[in-house]
């Protein structure tokens, strides 16, 4: 099922220069109607599994993938919230490497200090005392005590270069959510409902609303 296919229309005015009359009209597609997950599915956690994209790999290659059918990409974007490929979808790594020259200008800067995180500490019972990744100054010092110990000031802050930081947010867009197959029939048909049009004064029919003419009001 092809997402675009299934988005209502909207009667609207031609505005291209070879139209025959003032009020000729063309149908386009309602891009900014959207189908969402129901509340009772998102919050369900039984009914998703999770997945790390792997290199290269598409929405539609893993829609072929888990519901053998690649124009159900949309299933996959729709279900972790992702409305740009281009930002919310992991780069490859030559597409990364590209990126990465772009924003920091050469590959000498992708090892400067992009900022400081904590690392981690653990007492002497190898409980974890202070987690690691938090972002802190470059001076950041922590204070421990340990049991029936004396009062140690650790300096806990480490560098990530720009090269790490870039790589850690795009592995982190890896980590998806797969709705299980079982629920997408019932999203499909959720989607089908959500793009039909309810009655109004701009209403034609269930897939078609008409737009106003502006060289009604003398515009």
């Amino acid at each position: 099922m092809a997402y675009f296919n299934e988005l209502p229309n909207i009667s609207t005015v031609s505005l291209l220069k070879d139209k025959s009359r003032s009020d000729e009209r063309i149908l386009v597609k309602n891009i900014f109607r959207r189908a969402k997950l129901r509340t009772d599915v998102d919050r369900a956690i039984t009914a998703y599994e999770f997945y790390t994209i792997k290199e290269g790999e598409r929405p539609d290659i893993i829609a072929n993938k888990f519901y053998g059918d690649p124009e159900l990409d949309w299933v996959i974007l729709i279900v972790n919230n992702i409305t740009s490929i281009r930002d919310e979808w992991p780069l490859s790594n030559n597409d990364l490497n590209t990126h990465m020259i772009d924003k920091y200008g050469s590959e000498s800067a992708l090892a400067e200090v992009h900022h400081y995180e904590t690392r981690e500490i653990r007492d002497q019972y190898n409980r974890t005392v202070l987690k690691s990744g938090l972002e802190v100054d470059q001076n950041f010092v922590f204070s421990y005590t340990p049991i029936g110990g004396v009062t140690q000031d650790i300096s806990a802050a480490g560098p990530v270069s720009n090269y790490e930081y870039e790589r850690t947010v795009n592995d982190a867009k890896r980590v998806i959510r797969i709705l299980k197959e079982e629920y997408v029939s019932a999203l499909v048909s959720d989607m089908r409902s959500m793009m039909k049009y309810e009655s109004s004064s701009q209403y034609l029919d269930r897939t078609t609303k008409e737009t106003y003419n502006p060289k009604d009001f003398g515009i």
